[in-house]
């Protein structure tokens, strides 16, 4: 999508005299449901009015009140980088102003930038991922579940029969891409065979939320939300659905198992997986890690197909997220085969 069709106010704050601090350098990035503008050392990220069933932007107050709860939650991790609520206002001369005086417009969550160069997916292309960083990362998840809300209303989550809710929501929502390039009809069959067959284990699940294991997780713990400086920042929780957030321990971290899996990086997940489970003392997770690392790879091939299917994405874009749904499909398949 070029500038002239972006909405006019995204199209304003690529401007650097929008800014009250030095932006020399602006850059969007575009997800499926979110426009994140790059500024100097600042991040903007903007919802986009989108409605995809499991989550739902598609008014002003809406969009507001999910920037308000990212905010929240997210500060649970990274409490000095969310720094606050910005709204983006139209003014009397036509343009537009970030917390001006006219009406809002729309408004986003304003970050603090964090170093590229010590993403955790950058740390891994570059071949600098190493042991010390995820001994650090399984300290900062022991903690953050240990002290996570836990029980009652947010148990029930880890139900098998609630769990089945968000892994045939996927199967159902991708079904109108099968045989399009990314995902064949056989590997969709295999992948939920699978899955139904493992949520029947009704009794498994159960002993999960009986060993206090469902908590108010991050919700999409992978390596593209987190950075390895000077401490560890783990940022982009889930805030726009609960069930998705209300989840076994296991199902967040054999996210970021799956990923190293996805980078090739196996030894290392292990490890990963190994040291979490001695230091949070979870011998049951070995029995489920499979499972939702099936789940985790399959939402990944779903949202790269959402994502290659939003028009304000660069063709180039488009293809690279068809390319990793369609290798995240096969991840999935290789789960359900183990």
């Amino acid at each position: 999508m070029t500038n002239d069709t972006l909405p006019p106010f995204l199209q304003a704050l690529l401007r650097p005299d929008c800014y009250p601090h030095p932006a020399a350098e602006l850059r969007l990035v575009q997800t499926h449901i979110s426009s994140v503008i790059l500024a100097g050392d600042f991040v903007y990220k903007f919802k986009k009015p989108v409605n995809f069933g499991f989550l739902d932007f598609s008014d002003l107050e809406k969009r507001r009140v999910c920037c308000q709860q990212e905010l929240l939650l997210n500060r649970r991790l990274c409490p000095d980088i969310y720094l606050g609520l910005v709204e983006v206002t139209a003014e009397p001369n036509g343009g537009f102003a970030l917390n001006g005086a006219g009406p809002v417009v729309e408004y986003g969550v304003r970050m603090k930038r964090m170093p590229e160069e010590r993403m955790m997916t950058q740390l891994i292309l570059a071949g600098k991922l190493n042991r010390e960083h995820l001994d650090a990362l399984v300290a900062v998840l022991a903690d953050f579940y240990s002290r996570a809300e836990g029980g009652g209303e947010i148990a029930a989550f880890g139900a098998a029969s609630a769990v089945s809710v968000n892994v045939l929501e996927n199967f159902e929502q991708t079904q109108g891409f099968i045989g399009q390039g990314a995902l064949s009809q056989e590997q969709f069959d295999r992948i939920s065979a699978y899955a139904r067959n493992f949520l029947a284990q009704e009794a498994l699940f159960q002993q999960r939320i009986d060993e206090g294991r469902i908590r108010d997780c991050h919700g999409d713990l992978y390596s593209a939300n987190i950075c390895l400086a000077d401490k560890v920042y783990i940022y982009d929780c889930i805030e726009f659905n609960q069930r998705f957030r209300y989840c076994d321990v296991a199902s967040d971290v054999a996210f970021l198992a799956m990923d190293l899996d996805f980078y090739g990086l196996e030894e290392l997940g292990r490890r990963f997986i190994d040291s979490f489970s001695q230091h949070t003392k979870d011998a049951g997770l070995a029995a489920m890690l499979n499972f939702y690392k099936c789940y985790r790879a399959y939402v990944r091939g779903k949202i790269g197909l959402f994502t290659a299917g939003d028009p304000a994405v660069e063709p180039a874009v488009k293809a690279a997220n068809l390319a990793n749904a369609a290798k995240y499909f096969r991840l999935a398949e290789h789960y359900a085969a183990a």
